[in-house]
């Protein structure tokens, strides 16, 4: 590969990654935000929980619409659309004053996140050769770590003591910026060879589950769900989990935001990994080991037997997120590649929705965390079923047109 495109994927990879880190950094705040204004508002565990769930029914929408539509009218334009409505929702809900207006601003955030992942990791996977193509993805979906470690800082550093409306705002920012740097971002090459999309949405739909795809499908939906699931309710859970397990605010978010750093060698020994031992490696060992940390954080008790297997659980969970968002485009062609990869993330959020609730419910009846993410550990081994019994290996393979 010649200097100029690896200089073109870098470039590539700096403007989707840096839009990744801003939508990182939106969910990653939420998780701070539902402690802060639990205390603010007075919200029972249940109510804290419809936050979180909201945020992943906005996103079920999003990734399923949005997927669509970037089969229609192209990847890029999609991306810009999705920008420019999570990044006005989420700083209009940092001047809510009720549960009501907070949450429909949340899901409209979601839809715009919800849309944009799997777009952006279409555009990725469809602009990269096939021997860097899993690798490339996977830094992509490291910026997520680098979102997740900004929005601890500021949860750190800001919400203790200037409140949970500023830290919003601070995450809303940056978004605008990502306008800019997309305007000198072009259209994936794959999509734009493809042409004009011949099928309709219903024809498309139908193509995800024609007897080709079936299988495929059927493993991406079930660890899409449960993945997603088991994330969104034991990451956004963690913050309030610290404090329910005796620790102050600060010290959760403290403790949060050293379990956050673990997330980066997670994705580069991901990244690493991917393109030598294969995708479908990659994912069942990762997630293997996010279901043994689970276990072992819900029956920790110490601070220090919390931060390690928290840290663990950060590094195994995210490092498969990476490789889970570079297998789901490759099951199939152009012309439904971002529907298939929608339609998953979308069931995924659905998962989304019920985790968080799940957690409000069981902890509002005095269920214990051990339970609580036995479930979790539980779920994630149906997900490394569904990949070894059902999952084809993609790795280094050239994508079907």
């Amino acid at each position: 590969m010649g200097q100029t495109e690896k200089v073109s994927n870098k470039k590539l990879l700096g403007i989707a990654g840096t839009a990744w880190m801003f939508d990182a950094m939106d969910v990653g705040i939420l998780s701070f935000v539902i402690a802060a204004v639990a205390l603010d508002w007075g919200l029972t565990p249940e109510q804290s929980g419809w936050i979180g769930s909201m945020n992943s029914i906005g996103m079920a929408v999003g990734a399923f619409g949005f997927g669509i539509l970037a089969d229609r009218i192209g990847r890029k334009n999609v991306f810009m659309i999705t920008l420019v409505l999570f990044s006005v929702a989420s700083g209009l809900s940092a001047f809510t004053t009720g549960l009501g207006a907070f949450l429909v601003l949340r899901f409209l955030v979601g839809a715009g996140l919800g849309g944009e992942l799997p777009v952006a990791s279409t555009l990725v996977s469809e602009s990269v050769e096939a021997h860097e193509r899993g690798k490339m993805v996977v830094l992509l979906e490291s910026f997520w770590a680098a979102g997740w470690l900004v929005a601890a800082l500021i949860a750190y550093f800001i919400i203790p003591d200037y409140g949970w409306r500023i830290a919003l705002i601070l995450t809303a920012l940056p978004a605008f910026y990502a306008i800019y740097l997309r305007r000198n971002l072009p259209d994936s090459p794959v999509y734009v060879k493809a042409g004009e999309p011949k099928q309709s949405i219903g024809e498309k739909i139908k193509l995800v589950w024609s007897k080709q795809y079936a299988k495929r499908t059927t493993m991406l939906w079930i660890v899409w769900f449960t993945v997603v699931f088991s994330y969104y309710g034991m990451f956004l859970w963690l913050p309030s989990v610290m404090m329910m397990k005796g620790f102050d605010m600060i010290q959760s978010f403290g403790y949060v935001l050293l379990m956050t750093l673990a997330q980066l060698p997670g994705y580069f020994t991901a990244a690493w990994l991917i393109e030598r031992a294969g995708r479908k490696f990659v994912l069942s060992a990762y997630l293997i080991g996010t279901a043994l940390s689970a276990l072992a954080f819900g029956m920790a008790v110490s601070g220090p037997m919390l931060l390690t297997f928290g840290a663990l659980l950060s590094f195994f969970n995210l490092g498969a997120w990476g490789a889970l968002y570079a297998y789901s485009p490759e099951q199939y062609p152009t012309a439904i590649r971002a529907t298939g990869s929608g339609m998953a993330a979308s069931i995924g959020r659905i998962g989304g929705i019920f985790g968080p609730l799940l957690v409000g419910s069981l902890v509002a009846k005095g269920v214990g965390f051990p339970i609580i993410f036995g479930i979790f550990c539980g779920s994630i081994l149906i997900g490394v079923a569904a990949v070894i019994l059902l999952g084809t290996e993609t790795k280094q393979t050239q994508l079907e047109m």
